[in-house]
C-alpha cells in the first residue's frame, strides 16, 4: 500500500511540473506583468520583418515610445515594454483604472496606435500608410506577440505571424 501512495505522489509531482513547465513555455510573464490573458487572436501581418530588426531596435522603439509619453503634459496612461530573450514580446499595461479594461478598449487603443504608425515616414516611403496597421509595424520590428492589459483583471494577446 505504501508503494501505491509513493507512486501516486510521484505521478502527481510529474503532472504538476509538466503543467508548470508548459505554462512557463507558453507565457512566463502572465501572473507577473499582467493576469493570464482571457482572449487571444492571431494577426497575419501584411509586412515582413525588416532585415535590420534586432533586439536593440525593439528596445529602442519601446524607449522612444516611453519618452514620448513623458514629454506630454499629463502622466503616462500606459507602460510599454519589451520582454523575452530577444525582446520579441511587446507588453502594454494600463496605468489608469478603467482605460484598458475591455477587449473593445484594447482594440480602440490599437486603432489609435495604427493612426500614429501611419504617420511614420517609413510607411509613407513604402506607400503602405493606408493599408498597414500598428500590428504590421511591430512585425517589421520583429515583435512576435503583443499583450495589452489593464494590469489588474483584463489581458488580451495578439500573436503576430
Amino acid at each position: 500500500m505504501r508503494g501505491f501512495f509513493a507512486l501516486g505522489a510521484a505521478a502527481a509531482c510529474l503532472v504538476f511540473f509538466s503543467v508548470a513547465e508548459a505554462r512557463a513555455d507558453s507565457d512566463r510573464h502572465a501572473g507577473y506583468y499582467y493576469p493570464e490573458p482571457q482572449t487571444q487572436e492571431v494577426y497575419t501581418a501584411r509586412s515582413r520583418t525588416l532585415p535590420e530588426a534586432s533586439r536593440a531596435l525593439r528596445i529602442g522603439f519601446v524607449t522612444g515610445t516611453t519618452i514620448q509619453q513623458f514629454d506630454r503634459p499629463y502622466p503616462p496612461q500606459v507602460a510599454v515594454f519589451a520582454k523575452g530573450n530577444e525582446a520579441e514580446k511587446l507588453i502594454i499595461v494600463g496605468l489608469v483604472d478603467g482605460r484598458v479594461d475591455t477587449l473593445f478598449r484594447a482594440r480602440a487603443i490599437f486603432a489609435n496606435m495604427t493612426a500614429a504608425a501611419r504617420q511614420l515616414p517609413a510607411f509613407a516611403q513604402m506607400g503602405v500608410q493606408e493599408i498597414f496597421t500598428f500590428f504590421d509595424l511591430v512585425k517589421m520590428l520583429g515583435f512576435q506577440q503583443i499583450t495589452i492589459s489593464d494590469g489588474r483583471d483584463f489581458a488580451h494577446q495578439v500573436v503576430i505571424e
